[in-house]
């Protein structure tokens, strides 16, 4: 088979030109350097839900990717799918999809707590529950272990990805591929 793109060619619609390689290096030389004279601020991985906007956004966020996460697995179901590589995504989707339920469960919790609930003297990683728990502070306190069903279902998600990986250098599986190309 002979196309441009297994040459390395690129290719050019008829009656235009082809851009020089160079042209673009200006602008990086150019707009790079300036970009450290603006007011650059941290940006900090975490990130507080302070507004109610925040929050509405966040939580719809989580449930826009129960959606996608659904979609995924119930994608996966097809007879096809059933190796362990495949079995493993399916063991991360389920757990994501418990995680995310959880982390709902927990952003609701924590906007039924008043502001003395939580102390955070030394920052915010270090914040802590104070005592006694009621109702709303349990469900807050069992929802921040979340990490127990989203590291399990990370390292699923490493053990499929590894595992499609070394199936590609070996050549299995191939028939699967040459099926879902048209």
């Amino acid at each position: 088979m002979s196309c441009a793109c297994s040459q390395n060619i690129v290719a050019v619609k008829p009656g235009k030109r082809a851009a020089k390689s160079g042209t673009s290096w200006w602008l990086v030389l150019v707009l790079v350097p300036a970009l450290f004279f603006f007011g650059v601020q941290d940006a900090w991985a975490i990130q507080l839900h302070s507004g109610v906007e925040s929050m509405v956004v966040h939580q719809l966020a989580h449930l826009l990717y129960i959606v996608a996460l659904c979609t995924l697995l119930w994608d996966l179901r097809r007879p096809d799918f059933v190796t362990r590589p495949w079995l493993l995504l399916r063991c991360f989707c389920l757990l994501m999809i418990l995680w995310n339920g959880l982390a709902i469960l927990g952003h609701f919790a924590q906007i039924n707590l008043s502001d003395g609930d939580i102390v955070t003297d030394d920052g915010y990683l270090s914040a802590f529950l104070l005592l006694p728990l009621s109702f709303s502070r349990w469900i807050y306190y069992v929802a921040a272990l979340d990490h127990l069903l989203c590291v399990p279902a990370l390292f699923c998600l490493f053990l499929a990805m590894r595992r499609f990986y070394r199936d590609s250098l070996t050549g299995r599986n191939q028939h699967i591929w040459r099926e879902a190309r048209p």
